[in-house]
């Protein structure tokens, strides 16, 4: 397995892992949406859902209840209307609320076969959404995917998330992730009334915590309802919305990303 692995590995240009310190900082929101703003640039792209305890990707995608396929070259994976190739534990349980009940080894395994059993083929991204944390299995989805492998950390504003942040960004420079920079999530809310900011959760805390680890901002997002709707329905907000203010962040987002990694303005270690 390991020289299939090699070789799927060998077609993708760019991994690009989201992660987070702790949960419930929009992660799996930044990365869909992520992977949907490089997709409507012309971009061919995948997304890995890492979470196998709480895989949300399909949902967010209005894939829930469909299987993957299996050919010649392996398992096929679920194209969204977006043409973003997406696999995720999700489409192997029996019904959304069977929990997975399984230690490292059998999820290491898992991860493995995600990667190189799943016919990917060419692509210029593939968005991997890590589980939350800097636990077992980051370690070892970030292990499979090996050099280069690029992390952008999640997080919001207030200072219990930045904490967090702060980890994942340690811990990527401990195993070897090359960082992209740090999202700033839940960036304060666009009044509908007069347009003015509302800082629910305080901003500025991204910034700060990527100049004292030295690592770059890539910007914030600000609380949309568009992105609670898009990810309820199945529908993106980048999809759904292409006006809103976060799809315009995501498309900035995805801009530096693209424009970081296509431009060699940053060098893996």
């Amino acid at each position: 397995m390991d020289e299939l692995l090699a070789s799927r590995l060998g077609l993708i240009k760019h991994r690009v892992a989201v992660m987070s310190g702790k949960g419930g900082v929009g992660k799996t929101t930044v990365a869909v949406n992520l992977a949907v703003a490089l997709a409507n640039a012309g971009k061919t792209v995948g997304i890995l859902d890492g979470d196998v305890h709480g895989p949300n990707v399909p949902k967010m995608f209005g894939l829930e209840g469909r299987s993957p396929g299996g050919s010649k070259v392996g398992i096929e994976p679920i194209v969204s209307e977006t043409g973003i190739k997406v696999m995720s534990m999700a489409f192997m349980l029996p019904d959304p609320d069977t929990p997975v009940i399984w230690r490292g080894p059998v999820k290491h395994t898992v991860f493995k076969q995600f990667l190189a059993e799943v016919n990917w083929g060419p692509l210029d991204y593939l968005i991997v959404d890590l589980p939350p944390g800097t636990g077992d299995e980051p370690l070892s989805i970030a292990q499979l995917l090996g050099n280069p492998l690029w992390a952008i950390v999640v997080t919001t504003p207030q200072d219990v998330a930045l904490l967090d942040s702060r980890k994942s960004v340690v811990f990527a420079r401990t195993v070897e992730m090359n960082l992209l920079g740090i999202v700033e999530n839940m960036s304060g809310l666009i009044c509908p009334h007069c347009s003015g900011s509302i800082d629910l959760f305080r901003s500025g805390g991204g910034l700060k915590a990527s100049r004292d680890l030295g690592v770059p901002f890539l910007g914030s997002i600000p609380i949309d309802p568009s992105l609670v709707i898009g990810g309820d329905t199945g529908t993106p907000a980048s999809v759904a919305d292409p006006e809103s203010v976060s799809t315009k962040a995501f498309q900035s987002l995805a801009a530096q990303v693209s424009g970081m990694l296509e431009s060699g303005a940053v060098s893996a270690a």
